[in-house]
């Protein structure tokens, strides 16, 4: 995701054909993080709205001493884990509505492969509370650095560090324990 520094600014200055194209280019991975954090799609579609609307106030303010995407993932990060905390309810996505509707034929091996990944990843994301999801989504799914997700939370790059860590170990105790069941 890289927005032209012109094109924010025209957004921030009110030009709402510029924010259009601000969210266009961005409410995908925008969307996509809130979903890891809040693991439901409803609540992911609201967190974006919000995370959206607070873009679009505080984009003023904005003072491109970090890129844009970064400034988008520390808000949504933090509006995710903050919504994932007031409502810690454990909510699934059901296989319609994360894959869709009428697959080809030929695809329904490799849909189901993927579902199966999907609802791995998707349990074992449920177990760790939204301040180590968040890190292990902006690690390992979205690909950022440690310096990345420090800057992204506005934490501390150890406390991204004991966060994975903690993670790794509990997916870990979680996999042993899967195993121990078969």
């Amino acid at each position: 995701m890289d927005i032209d520094k012109d094109l924010l600014i025209r957004a921030s200055q009110g030009d709402m054909q510029a924010f259009e194209e601000v969210y266009k280019a961005s409410s995908s991975f925008v969307y996509n993080v809130a979903l890891r954090v809040v693991n439901n799609r409803e609540d992911a579609l609201e967190v974006a709205q919000e995370v959206f609307m607070i873009i679009h106030d505080k984009l003023k303010g904005f003072r491109f001493e970090s890129s844009f995407k970064t400034w988008a993932y520390r808000i949504t990060a933090n509006y995710a884990i903050n919504y994932a905390k007031k409502n810690s309810r454990a909510k699934t996505v059901p296989f319609e509505e994360s894959f869709g509707e009428g697959a080809v034929f030929n695809e329904v091996q490799t849909q189901m492969d993927q579902e199966d990944k999907a609802q791995l990843v998707e349990k074992l994301l449920s177990e760790l509370n939204p301040d180590q999801r968040a890190c292990v989504v902006l690690r390992d799914i979205q690909g950022l650095s440690y310096e990345e997700i420090a800057q992204a939370l506005n934490i501390n790059i150890n406390t991204v560090r004991t966060r994975l860590k903690r993670a790794r170990e509990k997916l870990l105790s979680l996999k042993r324990v899967d195993y121990e069941k078969v």
